[in-house]
């Protein structure tokens, strides 16, 4: 099994090579999605400190790895050949993942601070921080978990500053030569 990480800040264009990933047939496993549950168990609203909180408890309490360690199962029942990963947070997980998938990819995902501010005040999603300050203090929170060193072992790097069709067809190109696709 083939297994595609994709790493970034919030609102670089993650949640766009899922889309991508997905119109060209490839399964999209987002670690998120893990989170966003843990947090309705907890009886919770899906907001950006909840799914914070909930993050960094599962980390402290289970390890660093715990969100790659809870979501291996799931990309696993896919059974595909080619599988995405939405959503790598830290370099624990990144160390899991090549661990367990022999046949692991990794793609960072580079936006300016600016542009991401722009995008998460279009995007809507009840977890986005809507002030420069909230989403600072969200990236100081998730290089904490080792964004950073997440992206810097990252195997391909897409930047994200340009329009739309730009960014799609770079990612497109990138995951048909991965995947083996036409």
């Amino acid at each position: 099994m083939k297994v595609i990480g994709i790493v970034g800040m919030p609102a670089s264009g993650k949640g766009e090579v899922s889309r991508i990933a997905r119109d060209l047939g490839i399964p999209v496993v987002v670690m998120g999605d893990a989170i966003r549950e843990k947090v309705k168990e907890a009886g919770l609203p899906l907001t950006d400190a909840n799914l914070g909180a909930i993050s960094g408890k599962l980390r402290a309490d289970l390890g660093m790895d715990a969100v790659a360690r809870i979501t291996i199962p799931v990309i696993e029942a896919t059974a595909a050949p080619v599988v995405l990963v939405d959503g790598i947070r830290g370099d624990y997980e990144v160390a899991t993942f090549r661990r367990h998938f022999p046949d692991f990819t990794l793609i960072a995902i580079a936006s300016s601070f600016e542009t991401r501010y722009r995008r998460l005040a279009n995007r809507g999603r009840s977890d986005d921080s809507l002030t420069a300050g909230e989403l600072r203090a969200r990236d100081e929170r998730e290089l904490g978990w080792g964004l950073l060193r997440a992206l810097a072992q990252a195997d391909y790097r897409i930047t994200n500053e340009g329009t739309l069709e730009e960014f799609a067809a770079e990612v497109r190109g990138l995951l048909c030569r991965l995947g083996g696709l036409p």
